[in-house]
């Protein structure tokens, strides 16, 4: 098990009112994942968000797209600000970074492999909706660039408790290491 947290950084990735807003058993996510954050800073590993977030209009959204498409109709009516805004019990330090995303993964339309690398950070440890999508395309990324990777299970959820099952126990092991969140804090 890796104890160590040199070069570490925790990503906070899509943990957006508006999507959380939308899971089903978000609350014990949130509880886990405010857990998780409050232990990386007091053993002062980097605390990264990720937010999936576009202009006014969605002008980045093609209608090719079959994942993201469906988002310009069904949230018209949303602000960017009330989008990209990340639940209160998770919200950023002061001097904590945020970078937007264009898509699921966390390196999609912005400098976060700059940010790693001027930070020397080489393990991820991964937390996040959905796990089918940013995670997923996060992780698979990540694996491909050669960090190391830790994706703590029960901060992460999909939409459907299946694929977060096949995922975490089958598909993510393979390239990294998957604890819960107990675990990991119990590590150091």
């Amino acid at each position: 098990m890796e104890t160590s947290h040199a070069n570490s950084a925790l990503l906070v990735l899509d943990m957006q009112e508006v999507l959380l807003g939308s899971l089903p058993g978000a609350d014990l996510l949130i509880n886990a994942t405010a857990t998780t954050i409050k232990k990386a800073r007091e053993l002062n590993i980097p605390v990264i968000y990720a937010v999936v977030g576009f202009r006014e209009g969605f002008p980045e959204i093609s209608p090719n797209s079959k994942a993201f498409s469906g988002i310009r109709e069904r949230f018209a009516n949303i602000t960017m600000q009330q989008w990209t805004k990340i639940a209160e019990p998770l919200k950023p330090a002061a001097n904590e970074i945020v970078v937007y995303k264009k898509r699921y993964s966390a390196f999609a339309g912005n400098d976060l492999e700059m940010i790693f690398r001027s930070q020397g950070i080489q393990h991820l440890i991964l937390t996040g909706v959905v796990t089918s999508g940013v995670i997923l395309s996060t992780f698979t990324e990540a694996a491909d660039k050669d960090y190391r990777l830790t994706v703590l299970e029960d901060c992460c959820k999909d939409r459907d408790e299946e694929v977060h099952k096949v995922l975490t126990r089958k598909v993510f092991p393979r390239a990294g290491t998957v604890l819960s969140s107990l675990d990991w804090i119990a590590s150091f």
